[in-house]
């Protein structure tokens, strides 16, 4: 079993490389033209409520998952990333 985890950890943590070279690069590149339309698209600052339809809200919290799941993986650290994939709280990091 522990090996098993032990895989598992390091698979999160080259996922975790992975998102940070794609998502990675020098303000004003295309990355970051692309974080920023996804930022915009996926609602990464304002609510996902719609007065009038509970569908369309579902639709934008999904998009705002995935802006979520891509800050995650170039924000916390490997460590916060394995606690909350695990299921816990990440701690802050020192």
């Amino acid at each position: 079993m522990k090996e098993w985890v032990e895989r598992l950890r390091i698979a999160l943590g080259d996922r975790q490389i992975a998102y940070r070279r794609t998502f990675t690069g020098v303000p004003g590149s295309p990355v970051h033209l692309v974080l920023k339309d996804l930022a915009r698209f996926c609602r990464a600052h304002e609510s996902t409520f719609h007065p009038t339809n509970e569908k369309v809200a579902d639709n934008l919290a999904g998009r705002r998952e995935v802006w979520l799941r891509i800050q995650e993986h170039l924000n916390l650290t490997p460590d916060q990333l394995w606690e909350l994939y695990a299921g816990r709280t990440p701690t802050q990091s020192e």
